[in-house]
């Protein structure tokens, strides 16, 4: 199977497959509980629904149903207007990678493709907000030598050490945002990327000048240095694969931080996300001049889009709602 038809995939990969970083819930509700790294790459992508064989949510305590395959767990969700962050790290010179990713940025929140996330609510009846703003980017300086501040092979806690860098310094300390760290393809993350996952997120209380806040972030590796497991197609829309990668890698995380900033809001009993329920299919694309796909236009330029899982008719994946 080419890579370039961007064919849905149904493999059944047995039981090892789970062990993409989910976590057993406690108590009643029998839901895995998700830590933000998904459900792995091109390579092992989500595991079919009747493959799982776990229990469904318990009574009493447990989770809300919404018979659409996906469960509220109580947590906050983003109803309020988002913020988007960007946070170049690595040797990013003369790439297209920062006109892409910012035209995304602008224009992903007004798109009927983000409109899914309104069929999320939290338990007072409040939709995530589709106001979603992008307030910029900043690139983390090198060492006077040259070499990168935290190496090329960065750790989760690095990773959150660049972001309390970045809201330390150049940014505002904002829990309305969702900060980005974006990695040249000359680094990668430790605990997985390219093997287990493409990008994740997560959250964390950091503290600044003696203010605590909740603040979201996730990491986006760059597709260029796997591209068998993290790129859809090996020509792209915008003539750049690792960036049109990383923006549907975007895409996907930022709708996961907007409906479970806290890994404890909406999840089905797999621990899948939103949209993790619809990772690696495209639905309907068009051919572009080059000879790529694209499902999607935003600000004018063109973009192959991870689905997303509406919460609504019984649960779908979708690419607008």
């Amino acid at each position: 199977m080419r890579r370039s038809q961007v064919l849905c995939w149904s493999v059944v990969l047995g039981m090892a497959g789970i062990l993409l970083g989910f976590q057993a819930a406690e108590g009643p509700d029998k839901d895995l509980r998700p830590n933000g790294k998904g459900v792995g790459t091109l390579q092992h992508p989500p595991m079919p629904e009747q493959s799982v064989g776990l229990p469904k949510a318990g009574p009493g305590g447990g989770p809300k149903s919404t018979d659409n395959g996906i469960n509220y767990h109580g947590g906050p969700l983003m109803t309020s207007q988002t913020h988007i962050y960007y946070i170049w790290y690595g040797n990013w010179a003369g790439n297209t990678a920062s006109t892409i990713l910012s035209t995304l940025a602008q224009n992903i929140g007004a798109s009927p493709y983000y409109r899914i996330n309104t069929t999320y609510t939290n338990g007072a009846g409040v939709p995530v907000s589709t106001d979603v703003v992008y307030n910029g980017s900043t690139a983390v300086t090198n060492n006077t030598d040259g070499t990168y501040r935290y190496g090329k092979s960065l750790s989760d806690g690095q990773i959150r050490q660049i972001v309390l860098d970045a809201i330390s310094g150049p940014f505002p300390q904002d829990d309305n945002g969702v900060y980005f760290v974006l990695t040249s393809a000359d680094v990668t993350a430790s605990s997985g990327f390219c093997t287990q996952y493409c990008g994740w997120h997560t959250y964390s209380t950091m503290s600044v000048g003696g203010t605590s806040k909740v603040i979201k972030y996730a990491f986006i590796g760059n597709p260029d240095r796997c591209p068998s497991a993290c790129a859809a197609q090996t020509t792209s829309p915008n003539g750049n694969v690792g960036a049109d990668a990383m923006a549907s890698i975007i895409a996907h995380e930022l709708e996961e931080a907007a409906t479970d900033p806290q890994l404890n809001a909406w999840y089905d009993r797999r621990g899948y996300e939103n949209a993790d329920k619809c990772a690696w299919t495209f639905g309907s694309t068009l051919p572009a001049a080059n000879g790529s796909l694209y499902n999607m236009t935003l600000g004018g330029l063109n973009f192959l889009i991870q689905r997303n899982w509406v919460n609504a008719g019984g649960g779908y994946c979708a690419l607008s709602y």
